[in-house]
């Protein structure tokens, strides 16, 4: 599986409100718009280099704004990809609009696209459906920003919660799986694997946001702090509370995630 939360290109110099403060929303140089033929071709680019990685039976999420999730699906389609499904995620806890103009922005978008249209792909239904009230979970998520408890050791820009990264994962992977994150920042993606018993592989230029993502690693070595973590997915229904999972088999635990107290 891949997740890549690749530049959004809307670091235009415009303003938000974070905790009661007006604060400049531009994000790096990297963010930084450019031309729709400078994203298409940058989208292409990336976009192919995963492709050339991932097996015909492996799927691929994308997030995004209006700024550039067009973008992506376009390239998407243009590389044979087979779009599955287009998250809508809807913060619980969106900043306000401070210019009073338009609609509050408390959404983003996650495409969810296979490889190859002719390959089935893994698609965790009976869990998606136990975790939503045994009714089929839609594909319009309500879930929070980021905590503060996922900010302990540095924030990110863009960092996305722990959480959405958990069900990604739980959804569309099996334990053991690999997982590659081309844009990791500050490796939400490899800490959400590493809780839920998959393997990852993440890439990033930045060294402070390196520094952040081992951080992030050796705290949840802590067993106390792992079992909080997985304590805090399982309250918000992201994971099933230990009492409910069982081994299907030698190899793999049913819904992939390992509660033990020690390795």
């Amino acid at each position: 599986m891949v997740f890549a939360d690749p530049p959004y290109f809307l670091s235009g110099g415009g303003i938000s409100c974070k905790s009661g403060q007006i604060v400049c929303v531009d994000k790096g140089e990297w963010d930084k718009p450019s031309t729709p033929e400078e994203m298409d071709a940058f989208n292409l680019r990336w976009l192919s280099a995963c492709r050339d990685h991932m097996k015909d039976n492996a799927t691929i999420w994308i997030s995004g704004t209006h700024h550039n999730i067009f973008s992506v699906q376009q390239q998407l389609l243009k590389l044979g990809f087979k779009i599955l499904n287009v998250i809508t995620w809807a913060k619980t806890n969106p900043p306000p609009n401070i210019s009073c103009r338009y609609f509050t922005y408390s959404t983003e978008f996650i495409i969810w696209a296979r490889k190859s249209p002719k390959v089935a792909h893994y698609y965790n239904y009976e869990l998606m459906k136990q975790l939503n009230g045994d009714k089929q979970m839609t594909d319009v998520w309500q879930l929070p920003s980021i905590g503060r408890w996922e900010k302990s050791c540095g924030k990110h820009p863009t960092q996305k919660p722990l959480g959405l990264l958990a069900r990604l994962i739980l959804a569309s992977t099996r334990p053991g799986a690999w997982i590659l994150d081309p844009f990791s920042g500050s490796a939400t993606t490899g800490i959400a694997a590493n809780l839920l018993g998959r393997r990852y592989l993440g890439l990033e230029l930045e060294d402070e946001f390196l520094f952040i993502s081992k951080a992030r690693r050796e705290e949840i070595e802590n067993s106390a702090i792992r079992s909080d973590y997985l304590e805090r997915l399982a309250k918000a229904k992201i994971i099933l509370p230990p009492e409910n999972l069982f081994v299907a088999d030698d190899t793999e635990v049913n819904y992939g995630v390992p509660w033990l107290q020690d390795n």
